[in-house]
């Protein structure tokens, strides 16, 4: 048996310097004649900008917008299984795609009972009816499945008392009232869109005695003064009288029984009778044909020349009916609402494309966590034949899977999201940019397929559900993978409405996304004739003189009116919003004029506001541009530098506007000046360290940790105690501003409050307490960037 020991002996031999061969070849460093990382592919990038489809987009948005959609319809759920249909295409889908589903608390007027506005006579008789229902002028907006116009959370109702009009709704509407003289106390409020929230309307009339709020579209707002039939839809784009703008009036965003908890089985649900944010007093939209009727005939003194309008007539402040107008002067109106609360089951729908790097280990290998491992993937490894390559993930990978191996999905994440529920057809919202999501996952999903392609950075494509009524699919999202999702979301990318009109690029986001945005546009061209690119277009309609780049175009600020306000201002995720809007030296609307009614259609967008679908386009190409270069840069392209222009310009109008009455009340603004210096000085050291990297070959984990910085920079700015009045809100740079003074929001605020108040009262505190809170934050952010080693 001597001969098998040797021949043991040998073959032992032999396998380990076969072994010792493969690490050493790994161990070796490799210099000059490595590979570069992946990095963007600037091949793969063109590929994809050709092959976004005007074409296919118009398609999709024909289906989409087909029949209504109401959150929680069966029309709703139909379209949860087109979107897993189309992401489980084996030729054009995604590695995996799946539905989730919340129970949520909805709101829907009564069938058996509808919501009505009417005109109660002297005797108590009914002698006048707004309408119930709009004008079916297209043969699509008479259908069982169009729900009646509706103030969506309004509690039902019966208050009956004189008319006054109150403009906008807002608190100093109500006041300038007062001081005409006019008893508020059970009259019903006549109101306008715009000003204030839908919400906010009713809280601020219930607050001075008003038992009832009407709410309508005034043509001086959204038809550029423009009201009759031959001069509205389906003749031109303007809103035909009978519209009625549908909404959302609840005052905060998510599921309203579990603020801050997913809508999940286990989850603690807040008792009906305790939950805040619903209207006060019951509410209604109508028609601007219906408020000509009203308002046209109103008694009392004229209007300030700021509260008038275009219904054709001078508008008066009431309380009640004229003599010599259309109703008998004692004449009152009657707003019964009959809305109701439901629990519904609403679904998220997630498709997701796995990235091939950022694994979370040393090596910059695709799929494997250690180079031996490598076959058949994009990585600085040669293929080797021994183990065959990772298999694609299984169908029921989810952000929420925690079985399957960390290599087979890389941890960082880019989303691009829109919701998917409409009021009616939602042709325009939301549609027009899920129809721009289809097209752009089918392209990338079609690479996928082909093994063309595969990004360096996982891809979250997603589909909300129940954000008309408050931004709930998003929201249940980000409160159940909260912590996922603030340790390695790069960006959130949003395309509701993806067309207001067709004249130029409109994107509002965080400073850090600027750049990438700009880089995307400067090489896709803009629509119609000439041969600018979408960014020499924006430019002529947006802009602002940076003190860095000169002229550039102005990006608008997040607030909380889609799917991206969980996400910048609860998780702290760099974010931005995607779209093509008008021009504004062309029209005063305030939004597209049938925003939210039943003439939000198919035709409505192919005749007017896209024929040809070339904006639809530029904003899928955009946004596909802006995905690819955060998916697949080698650096991520997050400039956070480019935040030192806005603290700079919020110090410069907190010591020029506040300075002074700082000064009187001895608080300094040292801190403040300091605590920008220190980020400016940071955020300039790491930009030069990314550039010095750039030059040469870094260590992947190097890149890494870099990447990191940029990516957290964003949740550094969150401090969820900083306003315990808001839900949600706790981004110290981009919560709500309600003072005059354009700085940081709660320093603002708190000046605006106490600015009236003695020294040493609780609001002068709530000052010298929101300063801290901004001071301490800028600091935490400028230690962020700091080299990671420097503690």
């Amino acid at each position: 048996m001597q001969w098998t020991k040797v021949l043991g002996l040998g073959l032992g031999a032999a396998a380990l310097l076969g072994l010792g061969i493969i690490l050493g070849h790994f161990a070796i460093p490799k210099k000059a004649n490595s590979p570069a990382p992946q990095d963007l592919d600037l091949e793969i990038l063109e590929t994809v900008m050709e092959q976004l489809d005007a074409h296919r987009i118009r398609e999709n948005l024909r289906e989409l917008s087909r029949e209504p959609h109401l959150a929680s319809s069966p029309r709703d759920e139909d379209l949860v299984q087109l979107l897993l249909q189309r992401w489980k295409d084996p030729e054009s889908g995604l590695d995996s795609a799946e539905a989730s589903t919340y129970e949520v608390l909805l709101s829907f007027p009564s069938q058996e009972q509808p919501n009505v506005v009417d005109i109660v006579g002297p005797t108590g008789g009914i002698i006048h009816s707004c309408h119930r229902t709009e004008e079916n002028v297209t043969g699509e907006q008479g259908g069982p499945d169009v729900v009646q116009p509706y103030a969506a959370y309004a509690p039902s109702g019966t208050p009956q008392g004189l008319l006054v009009y109150a403009n906008r709704g807002a608190e100093e509407d109500f006041k300038e009232l007062q001081t005409q003289g006019i008893k508020l106390e059970g009259t019903i409020a006549l109101t306008r869109y715009g000003g204030v929230g839908r919400g906010a309307k009713a809280v601020n009339a219930a607050k001075h005695g008003i038992a009832g709020v009407l709410v309508y579209t005034d043509p001086a707002d959204i038809n550029d003064g423009l009201s009759s039939p031959d001069e509205t839809f389906p003749n031109s784009w303007y809103l035909p009288p009978s519209g009625v703008e549908r909404g959302s009036y609840y005052e905060y965003f998510g599921d309203p029984l579990t603020p801050y908890l997913p809508a999940v089985p286990s989850s603690f649900r807040v008792d009906l009778a305790n939950v805040s944010g619903f209207p006060p007093i019951p509410t209604q939209p109508i028609g601007f044909q219906d408020a000509r009727d009203l308002l046209c005939n109103l008694n009392g003194t004229l209007a300030p020349a700021t509260w008038q309008g275009a219904l054709g007539c001078h508008y008066r402040l009431g309380p009640g009916f004229r003599a010599d107008g259309d109703f008998p002067a004692d004449s009152q109106v009657n707003v019964s609402v009959y809305n109701r609360l439901e629990l519904r089951n609403s679904s998220n729908v997630l498709g997701i494309i796995r990235g091939a790097v950022e694994p979370g280990e040393p090596s910059s290998c695709c799929l494997h966590p250690r180079p031996l491992l490598c076959s058949g993937c994009r990585c600085p490894h040669p293929a080797l034949p021994l183990p065959p390559p990772s298999p694609a993930p299984p169908a029921h990978l989810s952000l929420s899977s925690g079985s399957l191996p960390l290599f087979l999905w890389p941890d960082r994440y880019v989303l691009y999201g829109n919701h998917r529920d409409s009021w009616v057809h939602g042709a325009v919202d939301p549609s027009s940019g899920t129809a721009i999501l289809l097209e752009l996952s089918r392209v990338l999903g079609t690479l996928l397929k082909k093994g063309t392609w595969r990004p360096r950075r996982s891809i979250v494509f997603a589909s909300w559900g129940a954000e008309e009524f408050g931004l709930i699919g998003s929201t249940e999202f980000t409160e159940e993978f909260f912590n996922k999702l603030q340790e390695r979301t790069v960006a959130y990318i949003n395309v509701d409405i993806s067309v207001f009109a067709n004249a130029t690029l409109r994107v509002q986001g965080t400073p850090p996304v600027q750049s990438v945005v700009f880089s995307a546009t400067k090489e896709i061209r803009s629509p119609g004739p000439g041969d600018l690119s979408i960014y020499d277009n924006w430019i002529r309609y947006f802009n602002r003189s940076s003190p860095v780049y000169g002229l550039v175009p102005s990006l608008g600020s997040l607030g909380a009116g889609s799917d991206y306000a969980p996400f910048i201002h609860f998780l702290g995720i760099s974010s931005m919003d995607i779209a093509y809007t008008y021009d504004r030296s062309k029209t005063s609307a305030r939004i597209y004029p049938t925003y939210h009614t039943a003439f939000d259609t198919f035709d409505y967008v192919d005749k007017f506001l896209d024929p040809g679908f070339s904006s639809h386009q530029a904003v899928a190409r955009t946004a596909g541009s802006v995905i690819l270069r955060l998916s697949d840069s080698f650096f991520l392209p997050l400039k956070v530098s480019d935040y030192s222009e806005t603290l700079r310009s919020f110090l410069q109008a907190a010591q020029q506007d506040l300075g002074a009455l700082l000064e009187q009340h001895s608080i300094s603004l040292g801190p403040l000046v300091t605590a920008v210096e220190k980020f400016e000085a940071e955020a300039a050291a790491l930009g030069q360290r990314i550039s010095t990297l750039q030059k040469g070959s870094p260590d992947p984990l190097q890149v890494r940790m870099l990447n990191d910085q940029l990516m957290l920079l964003e949740r550094t700015f969150l401090n969820p105690r900083a306003f315990p009045e808001e839900r949600y809100y706790s981004h110290v740079l981009w919560a709500p501003r309600t003072g005059s003074v354009v700085t940081f929001p709660g320093l603002s605020n708190a000046c605006s409050r106490a600015r009236d108040t003695a020294s040493g009262s609780e609001a002068w505190a709530e000052v010298q307490r929101q300063l801290s809170i901004v001071v301490t934050a800028l600091e935490g952010a400028a230690a962020t960037l700091r080299p990671v080693a420097d503690l």
